[in-house]
């Protein structure tokens, strides 16, 4: 008994010494710290502890913050980092080390996390999540869905092909075995037989599903077997259409197309029927990705000159000749054609506004990749933010789109998307206020990746194009 009461008191007193003068990997001292959920700002100092944010207080002068790395906040603005909710690692072999020297980008415009949606590098992307992981390569958090599911002849290379319930079956077995993060399913192939089985079947194994819709499945069928988020908003639209019902029987009996069922789509859109979709989206929790920006872009390609675009210097010479197949459809594209393409764009902008209105949770993803003309990685997600706030959210909306959302989305908001204690540290600290002009998310003065803190500048410096990280210009 007289060891163990002496045992105590050690205890007792090394306790107390360790809580009064604790040890921390991180301090931002006496910054601004934006409520993701409210839009509130409070002062505080910020402690971070094994890729942990560990205690968050009210910061005093008499206070020095003990840590190995100490970061002077005054007058700057601290959020979650950046999550892009929608790219694409992807282009054969001969793309690998292209695809991986563009990951420091991500962290270099304070994107901490993003959600890989289907590509076919799939060994190579989970080697490159260990190594950030490691400390060992500078990048983002990367959530994958692997592979893409659609049917015969897929579109893009490594997807998995269904056409059975076998399968089926096969292809969730082969993404469980990744494991993936969430099933990511194509429209190009599959039949609308098939992908509602795959959601199904998904469902009832709890996992998380994502993708785009065959024009032969009318959306409250998709919404109602389980799909978690719609990529892109055609399939919104068909879902907002009174003539959706006769539009998909006309696709089934190849009487339309996707792409000239749209102006039709438009004209039948009518907003009776458009609250009706977006409150079986927001019952079911499906989520909406607009991929405003990239719609853009694409949109005006006919237009537009990307020649001297400054990221065409950091983007590998393999990946720009990617960009070439979509180049060539806009240009080879009828007038009609690209008249009707922009104005999809612009409508595309007041759908979105709409879903916001209606509550609809919202992902921001630039869908920045190969094949994806001049969307370039990371600051494509700075241009989604961007185009969210014109199209009439708010900034605080705009933000709830990233990482909160994305974290929601993935069932992750138990360790990330908010700046509290417990969470990962994954953070960006801004010069400027965001919630005041969205384009400030892009006036970086230092990104945090758990333990690490990266300065824009230094990363800047392995691409050798400085004028590329101006990042408010």
């Amino acid at each position: 008994m007289k060891y163990l009461y002496f045992y105590s008191i050690l205890l007792l007193l090394f306790g107390c010494k360790t809580e009064k003068n604790p040890s921390y990997k991180i301090a931002i001292h006496n910054i601004n710290i934006i409520d993701i959920h409210t839009g509130k700002i409070t002062n505080g100092d910020v402690y971070a502890l094994n890729k942990r944010i560990v205690k968050i207080i009210t910061p005093s002068a008499e206070t020095t913050p003990n840590a190995k790395k100490v970061i002077n906040g005054t007058g700057k603005f601290l959020l979650p980092g950046f999550w892009d909710n929608h790219i694409h690692l992807r282009g054969g072999d001969s793309l690998i080390e292209e695809n991986r020297n563009l990951l420091p980008l991500f962290i270099a415009n304070g994107i901490t996390t993003v959600r890989d949606a289907g590509g076919d590098l799939t060994a190579s992307v989970l080697k490159w999540r260990k190594e950030i992981e490691d400390g060992t390569l500078t990048g983002p958090t990367i959530y994958t869905s692997g592979p893409k599911l659609d049917g015969i002849s897929a579109t893009w290379a490594g997807s998995l092909e269904v056409a059975s319930s076998e399968d089926v079956s096969k292809a969730l077995d082969s993404l469980e075995k990744i494991p993936s993060d969430f099933v990511k399913i194509y429209d190009s192939r599959i039949s609308g037989e098939y992908y509602l089985e795959i959601l199904k079947e998904a469902t009832k194994r709890g996992m998380i599903s994502s993708g785009h819709m065959p024009f032969t499945v009318e959306l409250n069928e998709a919404v109602t077997s389980g799909i978690g988020a719609i990529e892109h908003l055609y399939y919104i639209l068909k879902g907002c259409s009174y003539e959706e019902k006769e539009i998909t029987e006309a696709i089934i009996n190849k009487e339309l197309g996707f792409w000239n069922s749209m102006e039709q789509l438009i004209a039948s859109y009518r907003d009776t029927t458009a609250q009706k979709t977006f409150k079986l989206l927001k019952d079911n929790n499906t989520y909406v990705v607009p991929t405003l920006h990239i719609g853009h872009v694409l949109s005006y390609l006919d237009e537009v000159d990307h020649s001297n675009d400054l990221y065409l210097k950091v983007v590998g010479k393999g990946i720009i000749k990617t960009y070439d197949r979509r180049i060539k459809r806009a240009l080879n594209a009828s007038q009609e054609a690209r008249k009707s393409r922009k104005e999809l764009n612009t409508f595309f902008r007041k759908l979105t506004k709409s879903l916001q209105d209606a509550k609809v949770n919202l992902l921001a993803g630039s869908d920045s990749g190969a094949y994806n003309s001049y969307t370039y990685p990371g600051i494509s997600l700075h241009k989604e933010l961007e185009a969210l706030v014109e199209a009439g959210l708010s900034t605080i909306e705009t933000l709830q789109t990233s990482s909160y959302n994305g974290s929601k989305f993935l069932e992750k908001s138990d360790i990330s998307g908010s700046i509290e204690i417990g969470k990962v540290s994954d953070l960006v600290i801004l010069n400027s206020n965001p919630l005041q002009d969205i384009k400030n998310t892009r006036d970086i003065y230092r990104v945090i990746k758990g333990d690490r803190v990266y300065d824009p500048k230094e990363i800047a410096k392995q691409y050798n194009c400085p004028e590329c990280f101006t990042f408010k210009n």
